[in-house]
């Protein structure tokens, strides 16, 4: 019987972000070079897409590659972003077959041309879609994402079209590059590590957190509806108590 089955349809996360962890592992327990298990991943991201849209999410962000991922050797680095490059022209089809819109954030301009160019071609041909909203990070932290809404607030409160005490979290949320989705109610992580790494660290302030033992490659739909069925039995309380949820 598939997990799919056991889950509250009406309760599903509008958001879920997953950290995509494990490929390297993956490879080495495989005795594979790195970008092995990297390719190995795509099949992941494409069952967990799959089963995200079956299921009504609205919006799945994956960490796919981090600021700090340009720090690692750059022959991998290299393969990464080519596997990056032929992932997305392949797959922009079967995006528009499933109603699927892909959208990017991070500092996406540091990204090589050759990827920049065929991400903004399946951003475009995939626009019109108005199923899942596949969020690619790229390039990202929630460092440098939270630097760069400083550095642009104190421009604006320098030019004064931006009054001090007029910023809020609210307004702050406007200056993220997440700021037209709704913060994650569910991030999952694979691999068996404990950490966030750094990613959407203002968005996941009340977000559940899961953490599969699973490594990336070996991640599937059913994973993912797993996932959502323990997040479904737990008490969401922003601050507050079980009674006053109750009252």
């Amino acid at each position: 019987m598939s997990n799919k089955t056991q889950i509250d349809l009406t309760k599903v996360p509008k958001h879920i972000a997953i950290i995509m962890d494990g490929n390297g592992r993956w490879a080495k327990v495989h005795n594979q070079p790195r970008v092995f298990g990297h390719s190995k991943g795509v099949v992941s991201v494409r069952d967990v897409v799959e089963g995200a849209g079956e299921i009504g999410v609205k919006h799945l962000t994956l960490y796919a590659f981090s600021t700090e991922n340009w720090k690692r050797p750059k022959l991998e680095v290299s393969a990464l972003m080519q596997l990056l490059v032929n992932t997305i022209s392949k797959e922009t089809d079967s995006l528009n077959k499933n109603n699927v819109k892909l959208t990017a954030i991070g500092d996406l301009k540091s990204l090589p041309s050759s990827c920049y160019s065929e991400l903004n071609k399946a951003i475009e041909k995939t626009s019109a879609n108005t199923g899942l909203n596949l969020i690619l990070a790229l390039s990202y932290s929630a460092k440098w994402e939270l630097t760069e809404a400083i550095k642009q607030i104190a421009k604006d409160v320098q030019n004064n079209t931006l009054p001090v005490n007029d910023i809020t979290e609210s307004i702050i949320n406007n200056y993220l590059n997440t700021k037209d989705i709704p913060e994650p109610e569910l991030l999952i992580r694979t691999s068996g590590e404990h950490r966030i790494s750094n990613f959407l660290l203002w968005q996941i302030a009340y977000s559940e957190l899961y953490f599969s033992d699973k490594l990336w490659p070996d991640y599937r739909k059913e994973d993912l509806f797993e996932a959502i069925i323990d997040y479904q039995k737990r008490e969401r309380r922003f601050g507050l108590t079980s009674e006053q949820l109750t009252s």
